[in-house]
C-alpha cells in the first residue's frame, strides 16, 4: 500500500513540473510576440539588410550595426533617443548631418572610419549625453565641434591616431578642465614621436604649440579641406539587386556626382544630368562598382584623381560629352577596365591627346571606340591613332621619344565600332535594363 501511494505522489509531482514547464514556456512565448509587436524594421536601400528599431525603458533605440553604411538615411525616425551605428563604414561627419534628431541622448559611432568631422556635425544635439567615436582615424578635433552639445558628459575617443600639435590644442584643453572627469580617457597621442602614448588629458599644451606658433598662426600647418560633396538623395534615384546591385541615378538633373553611394553597389547609372566636371575622389567610397555610366553630361574636365579606388572597374562609359583630351594620370587606377566608350566628344587632336592614345595602347585588353579627332579643322575625321603618327612623321627622327611599340599594331577603330554595333543589344529585364556583350 505504501509503494502505490508513493507512485501516485510522483506521478502528481511530475504532472504539476510538466505544468509549470509548460506554463512558463506559453509567458516566455507571449512575451516574445509583445516584444516582436513592439518592436518596428527600417529597411535600408543600401544593401537590403534592416535597421532595428525598438523601445526600452520607454526610449526608442535605431539598431543600425554593422551594416555597411556610409550615411545616416534620410527616412529614420526623427524621435529616436540612443542611434546605434558601430562597426559600418562612415569615413565623415559632415555638417547637420544629425540635426534633426533633437532627442537624441546617445550616439555609438565606433568601429567605423571616420577620419573627418565637420564644424557643425554635431548641431542640434543639446540633448546628447553620450557620444563613442573610439576606434577610428580621428587624428585632429577642436573644441568647436562640441559646442553644440552642452549636455555631454560622457565621450570615448582612445584608439584614434591622435595628431598631438597645435591644432589639438583646444579639445586638449577641453578634456583636462576637472568636471569633464568623463571626456576623453585613455585617448593618446600617436603623432609625433617625442609625445607617443602621451594621454591627451595629461599632455601639457606648451608641448602641443609653441610661443613661436601661437604668435605667428602660419606656421600651424593645417590640412587642406576635401571639397564637401552633397548627401544623396535617396528618393532620387532607385535601387535594383537584381541581376546585380545597381543605382539608377539616370535623368535627375544632377549636377554633381552624388555623395554617400552604397559602398557594394556594382553598377551606377550617372547618365543623362548636368555634371560638368569630375573631381578627385568622387567614387572612393564604391571600391566594387564594376559598371559607371556617364554618358551625355557635358563632362569637360575629369581630374586625375577622379576613380581613384576604382579598382574593379570593368565598363567605363563618356560617351556624348564635353571632353577633348585627358590629363595624365586619368587611367592609371582602372586596371580591370575592358571597355572604354568614348564617342561622340570633340576631341583635340593636340599634343594633349597623346596621353590617352598611350594607355590605350599600352592596355590592348581594353576595347575602346569613338576615339576620332573632331578638331582642329585639318584633322577632323581622322582616328587618333592616324593623327599620333603624322605627329611623329613630321618631327625629325632624333627627336622622336622612345615607345616601345611600333605604329602598325594599332586597333581597327572602324572595325570595333562595326563589332559593338553587331553585338551590343539592350533589353529590359525585370524592370531593370540590363546590357548584353557579346
Amino acid at each position: 500500500m505504501q509503494v502505490v501511494t508513493i507512485i501516485l505522489l510522483l506521478l502528481l509531482c511530475n504532472a504539476s513540473d510538466c505544468r509549470r514547464t509548460r506554463n512558463r514556456s506559453l509567458r516566455n512565448n507571449e512575451r516574445e510576440n509583445i516584444l516582436r509587436r513592439a518592436s518596428s524594421t527600417v529597411k535600408r536601400n543600401a544593401q537590403g539588410l534592416t535597421c532595428d528599431i525598438y523601445t526600452y525603458l520607454h526610449e526608442k533605440y535605431l539598431d543600425c550595426q554593422e551594416r555597411k553604411l556610409v550615411f545616416v538615411a534620410p527616412d529614420w525616425p526623427e524621435d529616436i533617443k540612443h542611434m546605434l551605428l558601430a562597426r559600418n563604414r562612415i569615413r565623415k561627419l559632415k555638417n547637420n548631418m544629425f540635426s534633426k534628431y533633437k532627442v537624441l541622448k546617445s550616439l555609438d559611432l565606433q568601429q567605423n572610419d571616420i577620419s573627418k568631422i565637420e564644424s557643425e556635425a554635431f548641431y542640434g544635439l543639446d540633448k546628447l549625453t553620450t557620444l563613442l567615436l573610439q576606434h577610428n582615424q580621428i587624428k585632429t578635433l577642436s573644441e568647436e565641434i562640441f559646442i553644440y552639445t552642452p549636455s555631454l558628459n560622457y565621450l570615448r575617443l582612445y584608439d584614434n591616431p591622435w595628431h598631438c600639435s597645435c591644432e589639438l590644442e583646444t579639445l586638449v584643453t577641453m578634456l583636462q578642465v576637472p568636471t569633464n572627469r568623463n571626456l576623453g580617457n585613455y585617448a593618446k597621442c600617436v603623432h609625433p614621436v617625442e609625445l607617443k602614448n602621451q594621454k591627451l588629458k595629461q599632455v601639457k599644451a606648451d608641448q602641443l604649440c609653441s610661443e613661436e606658433d601661437r604668435q605667428d598662426p602660419k606656421n600651424i600647418k593645417r590640412e587642406k579641406p576635401e571639397p564637401a560633396k552633397p548627401e544623396l538623395d535617396s528618393s532620387l534615384c532607385h535601387m535594383y539587386v537584381f541581376p546585380v546591385t545597381t543605382l539608377n541615378c539616370r535623368r535627375k538633373d544632377l549636377k554633381k556626382v552624388p555623395g554617400n553611394i552604397p559602398p557594394d553597389i556594382a553598377k551606377l547609372d550617372l547618365s543623362n544630368n548636368k555634371i560638368r566636371q569630375l573631381r578627385a575622389k568622387e567614387f572612393e567610397d564604391v571600391s566594387e562598382l564594376k559598371i559607371l555610366n556617364l554618358n551625355s553630361n557635358g563632362i569637360a574636365y575629369i581630374d586625375p584623381a577622379a576613380f581613384s579606388g576604382l579598382n574593379n572597374l570593368e565598363e567605363l562609359d563618356l560617351s556624348n560629352n564635353s571632353l577633348q583630351n585627358f590629363e595624365y594620370g586619368v587611367l592609371e587606377d582602372l586596371y580591370f577596365l575592358k571597355i572604354l566608350w568614348l564617342r561622340e566628344n570633340p576631341w583635340r587632336c593636340d599634343y594633349n591627346i597623346h596621353y590617352l592614345f598611350y594607355w590605350l595602347k599600352h592596355h590592348y585588353n581594353v576595347h575602346y571606340n569613338g576615339l576620332e579627332c573632331k578638331m582642329p579643322e585639318e584633322y577632323k575625321g581622322w582616328s587618333v591613332g592616324k593623327y599620333v603618327r603624322s605627329y611623329y612623321e613630321e618631327c625629325p627622327k632624333d627627336k622622336l621619344p622612345v615607345y616601345p611599340e611600333t605604329f602598325d599594331l594599332d586597333k581597327d577603330d572602324e572595325e570595333w565600332e562595326r563589332h559593338k554595333e553587331q553585338t551590343v543589344q539592350t533589353v529590359k529585364k525585370h524592370g531593370v535594363i540590363v546590357t548584353v556583350i557579346g
